[in-house]
């Protein structure tokens, strides 16, 4: 027994709840994107005329799984739910319906006043501060992205000649403890992005064995001696152009 019981991780494969006993899979794309932006995916279901392939209703409300053609292909998209918990165990379903290769993009604060808001950040790997991940691999700092994933949203940024860079993300469960100690020990570290879902998504794509990558735009600043919302959440147009990068990674996978 561990005095820390996150630290007590189970190899055991089958948990005493397996995703394939508590869901049917469906006629489901193998492409999904997972993102965080409602607003977003309320334009696409509309200008796409989006179908609804599942409703997956949880006790907060639905998390609905939706079915677009682009570029003459099946995608799926979701919302990727708040917070390491909810997300993984979102993963877990769609996975379950029958998805398998994934793109997340989102929002982050960022930890380097170099990061403009809506520059793009490809997740390389994750500094795991949050619970999730430590129920699906060993304890241990960081969480690697799938190079497939890397790979497919690196090529598009490219292709579009798109600036970016390949970085070290913090995801933290708790978002009013990130202390100026704690962000100036992720910032040594090399950790360039602070977020909330990346390390847990990581790790059960791992653990499933499907490929997931994940970008990110500039937030929010946490670099500098007070706090810089510099409104990041009304960057609708880079919201946008995010989803639809994101949907091109996504089909190359």
């Amino acid at each position: 027994m561990n005095d820390a019981p996150i630290l007590e991780f189970d190899p055991t494969r089958a948990a005493f709840i397996e995703p394939q006993q508590v869901i049917t899979p469906r006629d489901m794309p193998e492409h999904c994107v997972i993102t965080f932006f409602k607003d977003v995916m309320e334009e696409v279901a509309a200008e796409r005329q989006a179908i609804q392939l599942v409703e997956n209703r949880w006790e907060d409300g639905p998390h609905p799984v939706y079915e677009i053609q682009h570029n003459g292909q099946r995608l799926a998209y979701m919302h990727g739910g708040i917070g390491a918990s909810l997300s993984a165990a979102l993963l877990e379903e769609v996975i379950g319906f029958g998805c398998r290769k994934f793109i997340v993009c989102g929002g982050c604060g960022v930890l380097d006043a170099g990061v403009d808001v809506g520059a793009l950040t490809i997740v390389k790997d994750a500094v795991r501060d949050e619970g999730v991940s430590y129920h699906y691999l060993p304890p241990g700092r960081t969480v690697a992205a799938h190079p497939a994933g890397v790979a497919a949203l690196e090529a598009e940024l490219e292709r579009r000649g798109v600036p970016h860079r390949i970085a070290r993300t913090w995801t933290t469960a708790a978002p009013y403890r990130e202390t100026p100690g704690k962000i100036a020990a992720r910032r040594d570290e090399g950790c360039v992005t602070v977020e909330m879902e990346a390390a847990g998504l990581l790790a059960v794509a791992q653990f499933r064995g499907v490929p997931l990558g994940c970008v990110l735009y500039g937030g929010d600043d946490l670099s500098g001696a007070e706090w810089d919302n510099r409104d990041w959440q009304s960057k609708g147009d880079v919201r946008r152009r995010l989803f639809w990068l994101a949907a091109d990674a996504c089909l190359a996978l």
